[in-house]
């Protein structure tokens, strides 16, 4: 007869323990998603956590050098554009929306870097566009030795997120609504040292919170 209330008892633990399992599986997918929810519905062209922006050295417009390595403990969105470039002159008034949404956040850098000649070069071009003193770093790679040597874009505009580290998080190819609330989510998430557990290049979605990924983005 005791083997009655044992077995009751027995499924009471059972029935418990999937209840908070259940509980905690829900509560794990509900912060994936907070986490990665602006990153995928941004739908980077690539996501990851496990390469490290190259270094570099380059002049401004008012010819002083900055190095990515004075940048490291901020949040760096670094743009690399040309005057020629249609979809970059585009985007450009979204990037300096974008600068001054976060400018009271001085751990977020918005850097953008032309392989144009100089600053003589496109300081015509930028009053066209902005209409005003850009909002952001604009800094010189004439020789593309950067942009093309150790990140090697070819084709423009492209934008890359990095992380306070230096680790590249995103890139994005071709133009976008910088100004979009999404982008100013990510950002602050990278702020907070949030990591995404999601790789994406390309067409090619993987990692443990891909699936959640596939259904948030839609693709």
């Amino acid at each position: 007869m005791r083997l009655v209330p044992i077995l009751a008892q027995v499924g009471f633990v059972l029935i418990a323990a999937l209840f908070v399992y259940g509980f905690v599986a829900v509560g794990k997918e509900g912060e994936t998603r907070r986490v990665c929810g602006a990153a995928c519905l941004l739908h980077p062209d690539y996501m990851a956590a496990d390469r490290r922006a190259p270094d570099f050295e380059l002049k401004d417009l008012r010819g002083n050098t900055v190095t990515l390595e004075s940048l490291r403990g901020k949040v760096v969105v670094l743009n690399f554009w040309t005057k020629t470039c249609g979809p970059c002159l585009e985007e450009m008034p979204d990037l300096a929306e974008l600068a001054k949404i976060v400018r009271d956040r001085p751990d977020v850098a918005i850097v953008a870097v032309s392989v144009d000649d100089g600053p003589d070069d496109v300081r015509p071009t930028l009053q066209t566009v902005l209409r005003e003193e850009p909002p952001f770093a604009v800094l010189f790679d004439p020789e593309s030795k950067v942009v093309g040597g150790k990140y090697g874009t070819r084709l423009f505009t492209e934008t890359w997120f990095l992380d306070k580290r230096g680790g590249i998080r995103a890139r994005f190819d071709g133009a976008r609504e910088w100004n979009n609330p999404l982008v100013v989510n990510y950002i602050d998430a990278l702020r907070d040292g949030a990591s995404c557990e999601v790789t994406i290049d390309g067409n090619t979605l993987s990692g443990r919170a891909g699936k959640i990924c596939h259904e948030m983005a839609g693709t």
